[in-house]
């Protein structure tokens, strides 16, 4: 017979998401080290997850010295908390509100002659960085059409409908140094540095790199480096250590004994092959924990690693306690490490991303906003 036990609902906890913002200042250094360049602070998609304004501020502090986004309205987020230094945003409708992008002093990503065109009659002066298409065959102006695009900027800052500071390009397989795209990529951007130079161009900053081409492909270094995932501790290239920011707890709801041949979950996709106990956490699917890591996943609850068992659904996992009894007692509001850095042996958000056959990038950015976030300096 099953025997459940509950805590008192008073005492029951939450999920938090602890967010480590020493980790970001020093990831930020680690990169920093390996180029000559600036290092733009990549803080779009609320900041890969972990909170724009917290991270933007501990990646100035080490040694950034400037933001992207992609939307005007995640720039201006970064104005609204009060952060003034200089900021890109480069991917908008070519409808956007680039009025206001110029009065927030926002820079503009200018991927085709459209944008090019929209931005010289909706902003009259603003600060604009040109897309070239070095390899990715989505963002950026093709080849075909840079020269033109090269000479409309020229003509248009003639006019003072724009100021051209920036160029910009993005390498398709950075995370592998020796693929060969990364050469064309290189050779492209080099081309278009060129053809912006014969149209009348001198803007300051030439910019290419990511995070894993910063890391590993000196060749891909320009005057400025992007840094995005990295800031949070993903490296694609493999070639740095940096720490991962976050660390995701939640408490034990519920403990139940069960016999050997119990089904748990949606769809029985697990059954207890023995008498075990089985914990409850409350968080899921809707939380951003990915449900194809489901029978796959792992947590760390006192001190040992336990497997996720059965679905994982909308708001709980279900997680196998075992019934070892050399192993430390588990209770109801015990507090389980669903992933963290991976110090203490604990599940990683790299280790979540395999078992859910995803990229680290969509697990960090999938964390639900109604997790309870929490930053320490």
């Amino acid at each position: 017979m099953s025997v459940l036990t509950l805590r008192p609902r008073a005492a029951c906890g939450r999920a938090i998401l602890q967010v480590d913002l020493a980790a970001i200042t020093a990831n930020t250094r680690t990169i920093k080290s390996r180029t000559a360049g600036e290092v733009m602070a990549v803080v779009k998609a609320d900041g890969f997850g972990h909170g724009q304004a917290d991270i933007a501020r501990a990646a100035l502090a080490g040694g950034a010295t400037r933001f992207g986004v992609t939307s005007i309205d995640e720039a201006l987020s970064l104005r609204a908390a009060g952060l003034t230094e200089r900021v890109l945003s480069w991917l908008n409708p070519v409808g956007a509100d680039f009025a206001t992008a110029l009065r927030q002093h926002i820079e503009l990503g200018v991927p085709g002659l459209e944008h090019l065109r929209a931005i010289a009659r909706g902003a009259p002066g603003a600060r604009v960085h040109l897309q070239l298409d070095t390899g990715m065959g989505r963002d950026g102006a093709e080849p075909a059409e840079w020269e033109r695009l090269c000479r409309e900027a020229r003509e248009a800052e003639r006019c003072g409908q724009v100021r051209v500071v920036g160029i910009m390009g993005h390498l398709p397989c950075a995370d592998r140094p020796c693929h060969p795209a990364n050469a064309v990529g290189r050779d492209r951007f080099a081309w278009g540095l060129r053809v912006a130079r014969s149209a009348g161009l001198r803007p300051a900053d030439h910019h290419l790199a990511a995070t894993a081409a910063t890391l590993s492909d000196p060749l891909a270094h320009h005057t400025m480096s992007r840094i995005g995932a990295g800031l949070v501790g993903i490296d694609e290239s493999g070639t740095a250590r940096l720490r991962p920011a976050l660390t995701l707890t939640a408490p034990l709801v519920s403990v139940r004994s069960v016999p050997a041949g119990t089904p748990v979950g949606y769809g029985h996709t697990w059954t207890t092959p023995r008498p075990t106990r089985l914990g409850l956490i409350p968080v899921g699917y809707a939380d951003g924990l990915p449900r194809l890591a489901s029978d796959r996943a792992e947590v760390w609850v006192r001190g040992e690693r336990r497997p996720v068992v059965g679905r994982i659904s909308m708001d709980m996992t279900v997680v196998d306690l075992g019934l070892d009894p050399l192993a430390p007692p588990v209770a109801v509001g015990d507090i389980v490490t669903v992933f963290g850095p991976g110090d203490r042996g604990e599940p990683t958000t790299a280790e979540w991303a395999r078992w859910a056959q995803t990229l680290e990038h969509e697990i960090v950015t999938g964390l639900s906003a109604r997790l309870l976030r929490r930053s320490a300096p």
